[in-house]
């Protein structure tokens, strides 16, 4: 017999385990700024842009054609009647006429488009077979959408700060409650605005996010959040509801005006930023915690 075969052979050691392959890193997949990139370069995005940039010129050209309105027919000054008194009641009509419903849209749209399109595309199971872990890949998602919806809000009234200012020029903030603020202010308050619109928008946020985990139609995903939010309007009109109308985040939406009364109020806002914050984190939490149960196939 060949002596190969009578000689003993040591027993060959199990495999070590492998919790990954090597240098993968979790933390490190589907980066910030390579979603950011991405997000940014959508044509939606571009044209949400354009929107939000485009509307002070078009309510500029309103007042130029409609002129100047002293009062709503009853003897009272409003927010528009005092519109073209500075850059910065421009830029507050602006604000004003934007908040209840065109604000919703980019909102909804960055939020509800996110994960949706990836499944509409079938590259979702790419994306997770990457590997991405389905945290990081709704956490970077969710992040990059908020960012951008964050930016929507921010644009709108810069431009229209600046479009108000060339055309109106630069002066105190005239409440139509009477008095005015100086200037610098007027930036700080309409700052305040600015950030409680968008902390008003974070149930919309929540809402289109969670749809989005849930169907592989993005504009179902962006008009479910839309609709909804409008069902939230309209409850907040039914005064048979009574107290029961102070639990609706819609109920808040308007409560930024109080930053603009001669003593800044914070007691609306504060109120309506908690109530919106609490169903946002419950949407947020439905999202995730879904998303990580579904089976991908798309």
């Amino acid at each position: 017999m060949s002596p190969l075969l009578d000689t003993p052979t040591a027993p060959t050691a199990a495999p070590a385990a492998v919790d990954s392959a090597p240098g993968y890193r979790p933390g490190r997949t589907l980066p910030l700024r390579v979603e950011a990139l991405r997000q940014w370069k959508r044509r939606r995005t571009l044209i949400m842009g354009g929107i939000l940039v485009a509307l002070p010129f078009v309510l500029l050209i309103a007042f130029a054609i409609g002129g100047d309105s002293d009062s709503d027919g009853r003897g009272r000054i409003t927010l528009m009647d005092t519109a073209t008194a500075s850059g910065a009641n421009f830029a507050a009509t602006c604000l004003f006429v934007s908040a209840g419903f065109l604000l919703v849209i980019p909102v909804a749209l960055f939020c509800g488009d996110t994960v949706a399109s990836e499944a509409s595309w079938s590259s979702l199971r790419y994306l997770l077979a990457a590997p991405v872990p389905r945290s990081r890949l709704l956490t970077s998602k969710l992040a990059v959408a908020l960012g951008f919806s964050a930016a929507a809000m921010v644009l709108l009234p810069l431009v229209a700060l600046a479009v108000g200012t060339v055309a109106y020029g630069w002066g105190p903030l005239r409440l139509p409650t009477g008095g005015a603020v100086p200037a610098g202010d007027a930036l700080l308050r309409i700052a305040v605005a600015v950030a409680f619109v968008f902390a008003s928008q974070l149930v919309t946020a929540g809402l289109a996010f969670w749809l989005s985990t849930r169907t592989d139609a993005p504009l179902g995903a962006v008009g479910g959040a839309v609709g909804l939010t409008i069902v939230g309007n309209v409850l907040d009109a039914v005064t048979a509801l009574g107290d029961w109308r102070e639990y609706l985040p819609a109920h808040w939406q308007f409560a930024w005006i109080d930053a603009l009364q001669p003593q800044l109020e914070w007691g609306g806002m504060v109120k309506g930023t908690a109530i919106s914050l609490t169903y946002a984190l419950v949407l947020f939490a439905l999202a995730f915690r879904g998303f990580a149960r579904k089976d991908i196939v798309s």
